[in-house]
């Protein structure tokens, strides 16, 4: 296992149950840090997630981020204790008619679809870095990932049916546009059975299968580090780039980068990478 110098970092917002920091210069780790429950998500787990990736999406001195889980799993779902207590008290309250009702859950569900919208919709590119069990709420936060790496004893597992439920934070909505075999999908979804790290990989939902949960974390952030040494400009329009393209037809997403290039175009970046090519030397970038 590689060794990592790891810098504090002041100004993300202060968490709980999830752990920020910088192991290389613009790179950051966002690690989920409940292990004594192996990182399952509460509503306030969910509230941190969102907050953090919203915020390092505007921090400059970020360019690219892992995201890893505390302890024995990456993530083993929803905290059943906590969210279905939740979803009961709202249920169950004589004092609200349907209507009301319905009104609050739209709310609950919202919080938890946005939060994990969030690694998405972050301009940074963010890295799985999975461990053991990934089910439930897990493969749905690593959907909205731009790369997925697991160590070899991985688990995945769509598992919302098993508790009643249509999976409503993203899986469903992602897993097509990530992956090419929309039966094993359907079969998946509808039986909430597990797939190794093996079958992930030759599914398509990982890129990279590891020996072990540290040197999937040490590949993620090789990775993370190779990123962030590239233009800021050109990596974050990819990944803008990327996400329109997955959800607009061909004409309409190349019209968007003709719109988006026409400024973006301009960017010393361009300049820089140019002269360092021609240098043969390593370019540096301003922040953005």
């Amino acid at each position: 296992m590689v060794t990592h110098h790891v810098r504090s970092v002041s100004t993300v917002p202060k968490c709980n149950f999830i752990d920020v920091s910088s192991p290389s210069e613009h790179v950051f780790h966002v690690q989920l840090n409940r292990p004594d429950r192996r990182n399952a998500f509460t509503l306030e787990l969910w509230k941190e997630l969102r907050a953090v990736f919203d915020h390092l999406s505007t921090y400059s001195k970020c360019r690219s981020i892992v995201l890893s889980g505390a302890g024995k799993s990456f993530c083993a779902g929803i905290d059943l204790q906590d969210g279905v207590q939740g979803l009961m008290a709202i249920i169950q309250d004589q004092d609200m008619d349907v209507a009301r009702k319905s009104r609050k859950l739209r709310d609950l569900i919202n919080a938890c679809q946005s939060s994990f919208s969030a690694p998405e919709k972050c301009v940074k590119p963010v890295i799985g870095a999975i461990h053991s069990h990934c089910i439930g709420a897990g493969i749905n936060l690593v959907a909205s990932c731009d790369i997925r790496y697991a160590s070899s004893d991985s688990i995945f597992s769509i598992r919302e049916v098993d508790i009643g439920l249509a999976a409503d934070v993203g899986i469903l909505n992602r897993i097509n546009k990530l992956v090419g075999n929309d039966s094993l999908t359907r079969e998946l979804a509808y039986t909430a059975r597990d797939i190794n790290a093996s079958q992930a990989l030759q599914y398509g939902l990982v890129s990279r299968v590891f020996d072990t949960k540290e040197s999937c974390f040490d590949a993620s952030l090789e990775l993370a580090k190779e990123i962030a040494s590239k233009s800021p400009i050109a990596v974050q329009g990819s990944k803008i780039a990327l996400n329109y393209a997955r959800d607009h037809s061909v004409d309409d997403s190349i019209n968007f980068l003709l719109t988006w290039n026409q400024s973006q175009l301009q960017s010393e970046d361009l300049v820089k990478s140019a002269m360092a090519a021609m240098s043969k030397q390593k370019p540096e970038f301003k922040d953005v």
